[in-house]
């Protein structure tokens, strides 16, 4: 979509924050409209929609749409909300009582050429690793995340953060 598509987006979602709770319906509904002014199959569209849903308390209903955005090449559309889309959805199975389906989905991404969405990836893959009883392996990938953001101790937090998982000789 163009610019000024997105821009509007950026303005609705800039709102979000200062809405009261009771105003979920009327967000949701803002979204909505500009989902409707994509084409019907634009992954787009429904990527937004599952974001206002997921961000008003509706997990179950942004996973259908987060699956059929991905489905319908958000990824290619726009690599960087693919991402989000991925990292979003795993949350959102997480919450919805399935974190192995989102840590089949957010392992791959751990190779992934690295940019500015590592940190959530192993922070929501942590959650999902954690949900399943593997607090080590989420502990690990978090203190990985957060060692080069450290003003000291990088080396050894990151050396930490292997011992977790590593075997013991």
């Amino acid at each position: 979509m163009d610019q000024d598509w997105e821009d509007r987006v950026a303005a609705v979602w800039a709102t979000f924050d200062a809405r009261p709770e009771a105003d979920a319906d009327a967000f949701r509904a803002a979204v909505d409209a500009l989902a409707d002014e994509l084409p019907a199959d634009s992954p787009l569209g429904l990527f937004e929609r599952a974001c206002a849903w997921d961000s008003t308390g509706h997990s179950d209903r942004a996973v259908p749409l987060y699956r059929e955005a991905l489905a319908r090449g958000l990824g290619e559309v726009s690599p960087y909300k693919g991402r989000r889309a991925k990292i979003q959805l795993s949350s959102s199975l997480r919450n919805t009582g399935h974190p192995e389906e989102g840590v089949k989905l957010l392992s791959p991404e751990l190779l992934a050429p690295s940019e500015e969405l590592d940190d959530a990836v192993r922070a929501t893959l942590a959650l999902c690793l954690s949900s399943m009883g593997r607090d080590r392996e989420g502990l690990s990938l978090v203190l990985g995340a957060l060692a080069p953001h450290l003003p000291r101790y990088q080396r050894s937090m990151a050396a930490y953060a292997r011992a977790l998982v590593e075997p013991e000789d």
